[in-house]
């Protein structure tokens, strides 16, 4: 590895720590501004002026914004997280309650998703221009063109409600079998893995095309390379990098549809609770789990910015 490859990995690093400090600053001002108080959510309508005032100095509320902002800083450097403000329980607690949970369903969407994509995205770049590629390609831009609450809803009126084949909610606590599993997960699943798959197919699509019309792929098919080798040895190799970004990409639309998805099918996840959250004003609680969503997409853009820095040619051998 040479200095040149060093010094963008550096710089990767540096510019996304940069971005979760200003992400922390955006996060932390539009939770201060969110209509509502946590106090007066707490105490009711009825409550006195002067008993909201003293609750509010009980949870440090009457604190300047920037002051607050400089301690919930320090406390998330420190991994102290906070206290829930509806709970009074460690926010880093029910945190990891949850997290499990959205980690589990994030991986096995990954796992269903990510070899989907790849196989098409790379079977339509290979018969672009085929039945086969127009049909995957007019399928893939109707299902992005879709909401996910609208995919998730229609599936619960036709699997849940209409063919009662699944449960209209996931329950992952009183899993036995995996008869259970499977039915508790098929429709966060087939619902996060429409979007994802449709995305990650139509960027792989991309990329794979924009190899296999490089001119060093046109020396090669004049070699007398049979079209499996061109693809899989030539074409692939020098498309990691942007398949490699078009896979992060794809996952970190995943973070957004989870929200969606845990809230319709009430799955307890940390997506669940930062709803929650909201809705009780619970402020530490929604600033930890939407810290935790940022720092999810910044790794996964990362991560893709490295893979894609790794698989340069040009940068490995200069």
């Amino acid at each position: 590895m040479n200095h040149v490859i060093l010094k963008l990995l550096a710089q990767r690093i540096a510019l996304a720590l940069v971005s979760l400090l200003a992400v922390s600053v955006v996060v932390f001002s539009i939770t201060a501004v969110l209509p509502g108080d946590a106090a007066q959510e707490q105490l009711g309508q009825d409550a006195t002026p002067e008993a909201v005032a003293a609750l509010r100095a009980q949870m440090g509320l009457d604190v300047p914004a920037p002051l607050r902002y400089a301690r919930w800083l320090g406390g998330l450097l420190k991994g102290d997280l906070g206290t829930s403000s509806t709970t009074q329980m460690p926010v880093g607690d029910l945190v990891a309650s949850r997290l499990p949970n959205s980690l589990l369903l994030a991986a096995v969407t990954a796992l269903f998703s990510v070899p989907i994509a790849l196989a098409l995205g790379i079977a339509s770049a290979v018969w672009r221009g085929s039945w086969f590629d127009r049909a995957a390609s007019t399928t893939a831009v109707g299902v992005v063109s879709v909401p996910e609450f609208l995919v998730a809803t229609l599936a619960v009126l036709v699997f849940a409600v209409q063919l009662r084949w699944l449960p209209a909610l996931s329950f992952v606590n009183d899993i036995e079998s995996l008869g259970q599993l499977l039915r508790a997960f098929a429709m966060p699943v087939l619902v996060l893995c429409c979007v994802i798959v449709a995305q990650m197919m139509r960027m792989t699509r991309a990329a794979v095309i924009d190899q296999l019309e490089a001119p060093y792929i046109e020396m090669v098919r004049l070699k007398g390379a049979s079209p499996m080798r061109m693809v899989l040895a030539h074409a692939l190799p020098n498309a990691v990098g942007p398949i490699a970004n078009a896979v992060a990409l794809s996952l970190s639309y995943l973070l957004g549809g989870v929200i969606i998805v845990e809230t319709i099918f009430n799955y307890p996840g940390i997506a669940k609770l930062m709803v929650d959250g909201v809705s009780q004003r619970d402020m530490p609680l929604v600033q930890t789990c939407a810290m935790i969503f940022c720092c999810a997409y910044l790794i996964l853009v990362t991560t893709a910015d490295i893979c894609g820095i790794l698989a340069n040619p040009r940068l490995r051998h200069r």
